[in-house]
């Protein structure tokens, strides 16, 4: 007989495979020696007493051979040399999964990224963190991978009805991925082990017969009778297609412009923009896991906030355990601010997003740029950043209590942010409707958290690239741009998706459309 149940075991048993078939054989009222073993599908954390559990669903093989559940590896034919071919603008999630998912389907994808290959990103990165050098089109954002790769690598989505979540892991594990992705409810692979899992996908694709070209920026899409033909790159090549998968990512401004320039619609969108807050691990470990010292069965501990402050929503965003900030920059004299962590989260820092809403009220005094206000509105935040800090990415920082009382910190917190902090009035920096409400909705995170609201947390400006502040449109039946045939917008840059999974999602929902309409 084979059961599935669920267990709420303490830390220790759940770290236990005696301890499981125990708590597992009272729960089903056999003995220990009648189970032949267990598959663990899914783990979660309850914290909301002051016991914390582990939630175990188990698969349970009771008096029959036991067998292990076991991983379906997705199959990537090789393309013949007349396969049907398929431009794609982007190696992010999106562009690798939508390129994997054609080749499935017996068409060859052709990659076009700017940046560099994910190993050659890192000195770059380096020299981003140590000297205030940004490459615009090879930094924390763009290159092989995407914005995900080097910012924490995190597989968590509520986007369940987008596409099939447990098919893009079990892709991921395919490719070299732990396979407790597919059983922790938030998922994390890491930075430092996400690049191996990409430069597999690269090679897979490559092997097939499909094409990734790195240092290649899309600067026109040529277009006739309504209709894609192919791209100019900015070296001056030009590839052919009549099917484009723009999967340029969030923070991709020169595509955004490139597609105004061609008088190609485009909407501006609400996003979100705030700032990154860091506490010492230790207090968030104390404060969620309600306890003095975390045990060591017990991951380091992360939060989800949300409050509504004056009509606006305050909220959390990419919480990282163990984590560290890094300048997220696209451009010189621009300052942005992401988090991530390693694989085990082994930080003594824990940082969030924490961000407002804002509107087409907001960004109003830009409106003369049509469709790219809010683009232009968010890049006027980063840059008065990045003059508060005084240059070569040192950011603008204030202590939580300090900013809340409107003073500037005389001194602050240690930090992970390796350009380093100056003491400013976050004030000066950010739009008033942010600023304001972000400081109604620390005083309300510390009721509901105790020690959140403390003097130990430094607030880093700015966080401002949550999600893409244009959309570019398309049809909910073809996912073509409604003016222009073969156009596909996708992911995080066109507006639909909001991270690895939820892009990787809407990559392969594009690509199956376009391999249904080529076949």
């Amino acid at each position: 007989m084979i059961q599935q149940i669920s267990l709420k075991l303490l830390p220790a048993d759940a770290a236990s495979h005696t301890h499981i078939i125990q708590h597992a054989a009272a729960a089903l009222s056999v003995k220990p020696s009648d189970i032949t073993g267990f598959n663990l599908l899914k783990r979660s954390i309850d914290a909301r007493s002051r016991q914390v559990f582990f939630v175990l669903t188990i698969q349970v093989f009771i008096n029959e051979p036991f067998a292990e559940k076991q991983h379906t590896h997705p199959v990537y034919p090789s393309l013949p040399a007349n396969a049907p071919r398929v431009l794609i603008a982007g190696a992010g999630p999106a562009g690798l999964f939508a390129a994997l998912r054609l080749i499935e389907a017996g068409i060859k994808p052709i990659i076009l990224e700017r940046g560099k290959d994910v190993r050659a990103r890192r000195r770059d990165l380096a020299a981003l963190n140590k000297t205030g050098i940004v490459n615009p089109d090879s930094n924390y954002c763009f290159g092989e991978g995407g914005a995900g790769t080097y910012s924490d690598g995190k597989l968590y989505t509520r986007s369940n009805k987008r596409g099939d979540i447990n098919r893009i892991l079990n892709i991921f594990v395919h490719f070299g991925a732990e396979d407790k992705i597919m059983i922790d409810a938030h998922p994390h692979i890491g930075t430092n082990k996400l690049p191996h899992i990409i430069t597999a996908m690269r090679e897979q694709i490559i092997n097939s017969g499909g094409e990734v070209h790195f240092e290649q920026k899309v600067s026109n899409i040529l277009i006739s009778n309504g209709a894609v033909t192919g791209v100019q790159t900015a070296t001056g090549e030009i590839f052919d297609g009549k099917q484009l998968i723009l999967a340029t990512g969030h923070s991709a401004r020169d595509i955004f412009i490139m597609l105004h320039r061609q008088n190609i619609l485009l909407e501006a969108k609400p996003f979100a923009l705030g700032v990154r807050v860091e506490h010492p691990q230790e207090l968030i470990d104390n404060a969620q896991y309600h306890c003095e010292v975390r045990g060591e069965y017990l991951p380091p501990a992360s939060y989800s906030l949300v409050e509504q402050v004056e009509g606006r929503g305050v909220f959390s965003f990419c919480m990282c355990p163990g984590g560290i900030i890094a300048p997220a920059a696209t451009d010189p004299g621009e300052l942005v601010v992401n988090g991530w962590s390693p694989s085990k989260r082994n930080n003594p820092f824990a940082n969030s997003g924490m961000v407002v809403t804002v509107d087409e009220s907001d960004f109003a005094p830009f409106a003369h740029h049509g469709p790219l206000a809010a683009m232009y509105f968010q890049q006027a935040v980063e840059k008065q950043a990045y003059q508060a800090g005084g240059g070569n990415f040192v950011a603008p920082a204030q202590r939580m209590t300090d900013f809340v009382h409107k003073k500037v910190s005389a001194s602050l917190p240690e930090c992970s942010y390796v350009p380093g902090l100056n003491s400013t009035d976050l004030r000066s920096v950010l739009p008033k409707v942010v600023h304001q409400r972000l400081a109604g909705a620390f005083k309300a995170f510390g009721r509901k958290m105790k020690g959140y609201y403390t003097e130990n947390a430094v607030l880093v400006a700015t966080e401002s690239r949550t999600s893409s502040p244009v959309r570019i449109p398309r049809n909910n039946d073809t996912l073509e741009h409604p003016q222009v045939a073969g156009l596909y917008p996708c992911a995080e840059g066109a507006g639909y998706a909001g991270g690895i999974v939820s892009a990787a999602m809407d990559g392969e929902r594009v690509a199956t459309m376009i391999a249904a309409r080529l076949q």
